[in-house]
């Protein structure tokens, strides 16, 4: 069994019965919130999904990494298909009491998971084109989109982690935004649920110069923050994604 299993009472619901599909290692994350007012979001997001807000308000997340080590379950780790860059929008959401995550957008820097990952569940995958670089203490991420002519979404930043790593703590704003373990997106008619484990978030908080970012530019610009309010960094997690399902329907 993985480590990663003997953990589990930081979930907020129990683990799918079906056994994981898919393991990856996520690495060097940078979590950019920003709160929102939930009324201008409510607007962005679908209605089958409820807007989860924390004392009152919602939450937009950016966060750019690396996806290393993938492979299927019982599959070796291959050569060119096990490594990409990537970085997503997202927002938090509850379905029938279940907290997940929703996305505005899933960028990546490889063509093959980008199609398979919008195929497979839907999800708003577009490519782009990207590059990290480690700097000492500190990281580099650019991203320029590639798949919309009609959008400029890009983002070039330098972030550095802080010295203290901690776990969140239960009723935090910081859990709150972390300890997510699905998604919600939609495939044609259906509503459909990813699940997700790992063990609990060890992070630090982070500083970072961005010196442009226009991934959440879908919001009007009186409703785009311009400043994060909290940022968060984490070197390393293992990742285990479990087989797609449907949990209910467009509403007509």
């Amino acid at each position: 069994m993985h480590d990663e299993f003997m953990q589990l009472d930081h979930r907020p619901f129990p683990l799918p019965s079906l056994p994981w599909l898919l393991s990856q290692v996520w690495e060097d994350l940078l979590f950019i919130h920003y709160p929102m007012d939930p009324n201008v979001l409510r607007n962005y997001v679908p209605l089958e999904l409820e807007l989860d807000v924390y004392q009152n308000r919602a939450w937009i997340t950016i966060i750019p990494f690396r996806v290393t080590k993938m492979k299927g379950r019982g599959i070796p780790s291959l050569p060119l298909l096990n490594a990409y860059l990537e970085i997503n929008v997202r927002t938090y959401v509850k379905y029938k009491d279940i907290p997940g995550i929703y996305f505005f957008s899933l960028d990546a820097n490889h063509p093959l998971f980008v199609i398979g990952l919008k195929t497979a569940i839907g999800l708003p995958y577009k490519n782009a084109n990207m590059e990290f670089m480690q700097m000492k203490n500190a990281f580099q991420f650019k991203s320029y989109r590639l798949s919309d002519k009609n959008t400029s979404e890009k983002i070039n930043l330098t972030y550095q982690p802080g010295n203290v790593l901690f776990e969140t703590l239960p009723g935090t704003l910081d859990h709150w935004l972390l300890e997510r373990y699905c998604m919600y997106s939609f495939r044609g008619k259906y509503l459909i649920r990813g699940d997700i484990h790992h063990d609990q978030w060890k992070v630090s908080n982070a500083t970072a110069t961005t010196s442009i970012n226009t991934m959440i530019s879908f919001l009007s610009a009186d409703n785009c923050p311009n400043t994060p309010s909290l940022l968060h960094y984490s070197k390393q997690r293992r990742v285990f994604c479990y087989p797609p399902k449907r949990v209910g329907e467009r509403l007509k």
